[in-house]
């Protein structure tokens, strides 16, 4: 029976329709829902108030971000339901698997020791485009104790609250960043091999995947910024290294090569490439190879628009794909 007790569950989204139906409609009626807005236009605000969770529409004169999203949707519900051990966050285009929050809890009980654990997650329809199975794949990561969760996950609210949450300016990569911190606070994270969420990426343009890499690419750039700032090692160093070389790296190589030894030197740049979507073409087909080749490209894209705001002093909002 898939009755904790002592759980709550914040919820995000904007404009997921149908999909947050199904989001809000897997959650079990006696858990606690908080559902926060990121400015839907799509009737997501009054479905979630007839499903009873508790609203919270984010200020659009402040930037939105999940962190920024999480954050307000944590504080409302320990407001509204004080007595909360354990919160599940889940993105509204996501559907919680039965029985794991019970699931979920039972492991957090045993091991005292655990901040966050989450489980499985997969995609809902990974044969109805190339990106999507791109997204079911992503997804497949071992089990066992992790470094960090994804946005789906159960954690102790005592250790949010030592941890004083995610941080809101982050546009991705913020599971990672706030679990940084709490195991650095001694917490640990874990990964079980149960199933814990369905998600539907719903992707099925070219435009899609790129501002996802686009995203990603920002993220590693403000998250390396933030994280190399408190001592340890800093998070996605080698995710940076890798996007700036086989993109502005390759093309220095190729700049110092036609000076050194002629305009045939500006071959080493193609040759490069095509060597690295070889050896990727090996890894996952020729598709995966030239669209993680590629993908590179969008998150050095990424990466400059970060250096680009923190130049300018700009808080920059999330970056949607869909």
């Amino acid at each position: 029976m898939d009755k904790p007790a002592k759980i709550g569950v914040v919820a995000i989204g904007r404009n997921e329709g149908e999909r947050l139906r199904t989001c809000l409609g897997s959650i079990p009626g006696d858990v606690p829902v908080a559902y926060v807005d990121s400015g839907s236009t799509d009737g997501s605000v009054d479905f979630a108030r007839s499903r009873g969770a508790q609203v919270v529409e984010l200020d659009m004169g402040s930037p939105f971000t999940a962190a920024r999203a999480r954050n307000a949707g944590l504080d409302t519900i320990l407001q509204r339901w004080s007595g909360l051990e354990y919160i599940q966050f889940v993105d509204g285009d996501c559907e919680l698997e039965q029985g794991w929050l019970a699931v979920a809890q039972q492991f957090l009980v045993s091991e005292p020791s655990v901040a966050a654990v989450c489980g499985r997650r997969r995609e809902r329809y990974p044969e109805r485009s190339f990106y999507n199975r791109l997204c079911d794949a992503e997804w497949n990561t071992p089990i066992g104790e992790a470094d960090a969760c994804g946005g789906d996950a159960l954690f102790r609210a005592d250790a949010l609250a030592q941890a004083r949450g995610y941080d809101s300016e982050l546009i991705a990569g913020e599971e990672p960043e706030l679990c940084h911190r709490l195991r650095g606070m001694g917490w640990r994270i874990w990964r079980i091999d149960s199933p814990m969420t369905i998600h539907d990426a719903d992707m099925h343009r070219v435009r899609q995947w790129w501002m996802r890499s686009v995203r990603s690419g920002f993220g590693y750039a403000q998250v390396w910024q933030k994280t190399r700032r408190t001592g340890g090692r800093a998070l996605y160093g080698r995710q940076l290294v890798s996007a700036l070389f086989w993109t502005m790296g390759v093309a220095l190589v190729a700049i110092l090569s036609a000076i050194a030894f002629g305009p045939l030197g500006l071959i080493a740049a193609p040759l490069l490439w095509v060597i690295q979507l070889a050896r990727l073409s090996r890894r996952g087909g020729a598709a995966w190879g030239g669209h993680m080749l590629a993908g590179k490209a969008a998150e050095t894209f990424g990466i400059m628009r970060y250096a680009a705001a923190r130049i300018r002093r700009r808080n920059h909002g999330a970056i949607f794909y869909k």
